[in-house]
């Protein structure tokens, strides 16, 4: 780990909120956390059937809707924006743009309609930042080569912070297989726009 000055780490600690909702989804938001994180298209799923799947999970903790919410993903439903090559690319780029300098990515994936992360969160970029950014500009850049307007992003994203090696290795394997579990390839580092491609190119 990067050792701060004591007056600089103070500083930039502070920059991040803990805990918070903003009405959403409960977000983490510390300086020293590794992170799964997934936000997805606005047309990917129902923001009613969200909510009914909530109120219904909620006395079963966060991963039975985050199970549920990711295998409805994995059908492809809505306009799948992300399974165009120019769209995808964009969506790419961009989180590969301040690897290194906001977040350093471990693994990622661009499914159709919906992206997976995982990075290690840097002192003195929120989260809320950082996926505002991605979203922000992917979003003008792909309403412009899709030739259309509107929301592109659905308003919120999931993140979980990554407990112990166990879940750091688990979460690997979820990123790196998930487009082929989904069916939209045989091999994990045969999808362009995935960590485990960029991996094997090397």
């Amino acid at each position: 780990m990067v050792k701060l000055p004591a007056n600089r780490a103070l500083a930039e600690l502070s920059a991040h909120s803990g805990w918070r909702s903003r009405g959403y989804l409960p977000h983490l938001d510390s300086g020293d956390v590794v992170q799964t994180i997934v936000f997805r298209l606005a047309d990917s799923m129902p923001r009613r059937l969200l909510e009914r799947w909530r109120e219904e999970l909620r006395d079963c903790g966060d991963a039975a809707l985050r199970a549920r919410v990711a295998a409805f993903e994995d059908k492809g439903h809505g306009a799948c924006w992300l399974a165009r090559p120019e769209v995808a690319a964009t969506v790419q780029r961009a989180l590969l743009h301040f690897d290194g300098q906001r977040y350093r990515l471990l693994e990622w994936c661009v499914m159709p309609n919906h992206v997976h992360v995982l990075a290690a969160q840097m002192p003195g970029h929120r989260l809320s930042g950082v996926v505002h950014s991605w979203k922000s500009w992917t979003a003008n850049r792909a309403n412009c080569l899709l030739g259309r307007r509107g929301k592109f992003w659905a308003v919120d994203y999931f993140d979980r912070y990554v407990r112990d090696d166990a879940h750091l290795e688990s979460a690997r394997r979820y990123i790196r297989e998930n487009p082929a579990k989904a069916r939209l390839c045989s091999k994990p580092e045969d999808w362009r726009w995935s960590s485990a491609n960029a991996r094997a190119q090397t």
